[in-house]
């Protein structure tokens, strides 16, 4: 049921059409949450939206908007859509995201992932591969569309009584994960010398190296490189915006190694499970830690 309109809080899910997006949005909805469903593709998005429905959540709690994280157009066109309907955001989950790598050998995919040394090169070369264009594609969707997300909807956040932004990162964005010592050493600052041109720069730095094939001889990871570097650059956003807005409550975390497309189905734990850790952080009441990384339930390091 939703709730009267004063006190009816609104969120914004981006990758909102399957896997811990849309569960994401079944559970906010569930905890009376009026959501904008987003998805890149309007036609999957809609079918989504449609399946929540019919799955028993409220239509009353349910909204679609397409959204393409990628394209500063259509994220415009989301802000334009919030204000005119709802008039503010009290929520938003920056879930949208891609692998940055094509997969070959499932049998092998999951230990290419989580135990990249238990494989032999060839094994590892069977399990996945990784063209620079599907790594560009990667760093756009995770780091540079979040971002872009974020500074639209901000306005709209800053109008909630309770701002809530919850970034779906990894536990592979940790600095232990990020063998390049430089880039390490610029996200490892403390949030008030962080700046978002630094992270950027290790975006740019990364991509160059990726496109002219020093990317393992220049000290990044050897394996889903582009992922770990969009999530590491994204915890760091998060520490960024954390500072710079302390009447937020602004995290990350990692929902687990859930089995959803990003991994090829492989993970061990569901989305019902993986979506739980990112609601619990987008209904923390206003005035709760912020700025920090969460492994699933817990505070982590990052």
């Amino acid at each position: 049921m939703a709730l009267p309109q004063a006190t009816q809080r609104y969120a914004v899910v981006s990758g909102g059409n399957k896997g811990i997006g849309l569960e994401t949005v079944k559970q906010l909805a569930s905890a009376g949450v009026k959501v904008v469903l987003t998805a890149r593709d309007e036609k999957k998005g809609l079918e989504a939206l449609e399946a929540l429905r019919e799955s028993g959540v409220s239509s009353d709690l349910l909204l679609f908007h397409q959204l393409d994280v990628a394209d500063a157009a259509s994220v415009a066109s989301l802000a334009h859509f919030l204000k005119s309907h709802l008039g503010k955001l009290d929520i938003l989950v920056n879930n949208a995201g891609l692998p940055g790598v094509k997969y070959g050998d499932i049998s092998l995919v999951a230990l290419a992932i989580t135990n990249e040394n238990a494989l032999s090169e060839d094994e590892r070369k069977r399990a996945l591969s990784e063209p620079p264009e599907l790594g560009e594609e990667c760093l756009e969707i995770n780091y540079f569309g979040a971002k872009r997300t974020t500074e639209a909807l901000l306005p709209l956040l800053q109008l909630s009584d309770s701002p809530t932004i919850v970034n779906v990162a990894s536990s592979f964005g940790k600095l232990e994960y990020l063998s390049n010592e430089w880039a390490k050493g610029v996200l490892s600052d403390k949030a008030n010398k962080l700046t978002e041109e630094k992270v950027n720069e290790v975006v740019r730095e990364f991509l160059k190296d990726l496109k002219e094939g020093l990317d393992e001889r220049k000290g990044w990871p050897n394996m889903i490189a582009a992922y770990k570097v969009s999530k590491a650059c994204l915890i760091g956003y998060t520490r960024i915006l954390a500072n710079k807005y302390p009447n937020m409550c602004i995290n990350c975390l990692c929902p687990g190694f859930v089995k959803t497309d990003l991994n090829a189905n492989t993970g061990f734990f569901s989305v019902e499970q993986g979506a739980s850790h990112v609601v619990r952080l987008a209904l923390l009441p206003h005035g709760s830690p912020s700025g920090l990384f969460y492994s699933q339930a817990q505070v982590s390091t990052f």
